[in-house]
């Protein structure tokens, strides 16, 4: 008992050290967090809050920097949401945290008809809500459970269906320039967090899909990245990575690069260039 109890914390130690390299990777690559930032953990209760929250605060612990962390939960009073389990965790593990209570369940129903999906206007009422907390509390920065997964996924949504090569930043300034979002879980894969969630035991609340279009187009992706994962690992990393290459000069958007402006900055070649030339191909071509 107590060898397997020993090997269980020696993964669970190794899986820890992973995912706080792969954080504070993520934030000195992108600048997420400044010395007397004010970050505001959104917590769901899935396990990607939960995991980041949790590694945010070992980090802090460690930090050459100081900031603040305040956990903050949206209960948009959705039928059955077990109102007492982040309070009573966040509690537990001394962390300020403050729940927003605002009823856009009710709004969502009322606005949109049956059958039609919920999720732009769902997305917008909580975005609001968070941004409008964020603004009023000092808040500098708003820390999103979005992980390397989530990001790859939804590339291939917005290529797939929406015709836009497009996915989620690490780091993003709101449209109303006014709160500065980050994903310190960008660099880090769904399996090692699902682990990680599973090791800690966090008291996950189950997510209660509403069983929208963009949920169900989500999970066609999921699984079909999965297949490739799985007959080709490594595949998702090198994806990933192509979002940090990025060439518009071989891509075909006139907006990021000046196709219509292209021009020659040659001169033009004397004879003996042309002669030099066909020399120096002429083994080549006599092969």
């Amino acid at each position: 008992m107590t060898e397997t109890h020993n090997k269980q914390a020696f993964e669970l130690n190794k899986l820890r050290k992973r995912l706080r390299r792969q954080v504070g990777q993520a934030i000195a690559d992108y600048n997420m967090i400044e010395d007397g930032d004010k970050v505001m953990v959104c917590l769901s209760g899935g396990k990607d809050s939960y995991t980041m929250l949790d590694i945010l605060l070992n980090l802090r612990d460690h930090a050459p920097i100081s900031f603040e962390l305040i956990a903050v939960n949206l209960d948009q009073k959705q039928p059955g949401f077990p109102e007492h389990v982040l309070p009573e965790y966040l509690t537990s593990i001394g962390v300020p945290f403050h729940i927003i209570e605002k009823d856009t369940y009710s709004i969502v129903k009322e606005v949109v008809p049956e059958g039609k999906t919920t999720c732009g206007i769902c997305s917008r009422l909580r975005r609001g809500s968070l941004y409008g907390f964020a603004r009023e509390s000092g808040i500098t920065k708003i820390a999103l459970g979005h992980h390397r997964d989530d990001i790859i996924e939804t590339l291939f949504l917005n290529m797939f269906f929406g015709s836009k090569i497009k996915a989620m930043p690490p780091k993003l300034l709101s449209d109303d320039k006014t709160n500065i979002v980050i994903r310190p879980l960008a660099y880090a894969r769904e399996s090692d967090i699902q682990r990680y969630a599973d090791a800690r035991q966090f008291p996950i609340i189950p997510c209660n899909l509403c069983g929208s279009q963009e949920n169900l187009q989500r999970q066609v992706i999921k699984d079909m990245l999965q297949g490739w994962e799985k007959q080709h690992p490594g595949r998702l990393e090198n994806i990933f990575r192509s979002l940090q290459n990025i060439s518009p000069s071989q891509l075909a958007d006139g907006e990021l690069f000046d196709f219509k402006g292209l021009e020659l900055q040659r001169q033009p070649a004397t004879g003996d260039e042309e002669f030099i030339l066909d020399d120096h191909l002429q083994p080549a071509l006599a092969r």
